[in-house]
């Protein structure tokens, strides 16, 4: 395993649109260790976008839980590609790197998790995570958890306890070699977002981070 994990957000967002099967092939082939990307539950499908809304990543408007599935799926999310299902994606990455499923909309962790129960892959391969640490708690604990944090609330280790997480995620600015150490001695992982200049990766990897 590498020493600090390069996990593509939302695909390889940079050069495709973001959350999109090239998205997330070019990722791949950039040599990505993990994937992130974001899931909805509508219609009975997981669907792969980040926003509660569709107008910003689509050419079409409202917001994604009120959408029918079908004219979602009609959506153009980037040079002709569709929003993808996470059927799609787990199907096109067919275990070759690890992904991190960010839990967006709501009632997504059980359905979530009864769909990865159908792949053959180690389960370490998955991890789940969420700002929604209510949602989080909902998955399957066979999975790995990711609490994400927006801002360092005073209880941010008491919350990774209760929710039995394997990591920590963390904005990039909160980030310091103390805090990193800190997460290590109780025993988690620390991944950090967004993390996209060189001099930050630079800085990143001197904290010791486990993961980009």
């Amino acid at each position: 395993m590498p020493s600090v994990l390069c996990i593509g957000h939302r695909g390889a967002k940079g050069h495709f649109p973001e959350n999109t099967l090239p998205s997330f092939q070019h990722a791949m082939d950039l040599g990505c260790d993990w994937l992130e990307l974001d899931v909805y539950f509508v219609g009975g499908e997981l669907l792969v976008i980040h926003d509660q809304r569709v107008d910003r990543t689509t050419d079409g408007h409202g917001l994604v839980e009120e959408l029918k599935l079908e004219y979602l799926r009609s959506l153009d999310a980037g040079n002709g590609a569709q929003i993808p299902t996470l059927t799609e994606v787990l199907d096109l990455v067919d275990g070759r790197c690890g992904i991190n499923v960010e839990l967006k909309g709501t009632n997504t962790a059980r359905p979530v998790c009864d769909l990865l129960s159908n792949y053959d892959w180690p389960s370490e391969m998955f991890l789940l995570s969420s700002f929604n640490h209510e949602e989080l708690a909902r998955s399957d604990p066979k999975y790995r958890r990711g609490t994400l944090f927006d801002r360092l609330v005073r209880d941010r280790w008491q919350q990774a306890e209760q929710l039995k997480a394997w990591s920590v995620n963390l904005y990039l600015d909160h980030v310091n070699r103390k805090l990193v150490d800190e997460a290590h001695q109780r025993g988690y992982k620390v991944l950090v977002y967004t993390v996209n200049d060189v001099e930050d990766i630079k800085r990143m990897a001197a904290c010791g981070v486990d993961g980009i």
